[in-house]
């Protein structure tokens, strides 16, 4: 599915998976985050996903005023969950507002589990 937006210049179409994939790549800078994960873990073992998948570990929902993101990742255990939470929908939405234009109506996370890192 794509996004369209239209300026005094013209047209422009934003695909969600290119959505997906900036909101991916901001969250996996934060400190805390461990990776991301698929939508449902139905086994109870999240699976990390790595490289160019990272992008099936967020769900872009488009509305009318805006996208809605939604994110499945994996915390670093010992760290403040709220914090990190906090901290990944602040750099998710600036990213992809910034990178895309688009208005970020919400960014929800899914905390699928938490993980030691060594």
């Amino acid at each position: 599915m794509s996004i369209k937006i239209q300026n005094e210049l013209g047209d422009v179409s934003i695909d969600t998976d290119v959505v997906s994939t900036i909101a991916a790549f901001a969250a996996m800078e934060c400190y805390g985050l461990v990776g991301m994960t698929y939508k449902s873990t139905r086994s109870g073992i999240a699976k990390i996903l790595k490289g160019e998948h990272l992008s099936k570990g967020v769900e872009v929902k488009v509305e009318e005023a805006g996208v809605i993101v939604t994110l499945y990742v994996i915390i670093q255990f010992g760290t403040k969950i709220s914090v990190v939470a906090e901290n990944i929908i602040e750099k998710v939405k600036y990213n992809v507002e910034n990178l895309t234009g688009l208005n970020v109506l919400e960014v929800n996370l899914n905390i699928e589990g938490v993980r030691v890192q060594e």
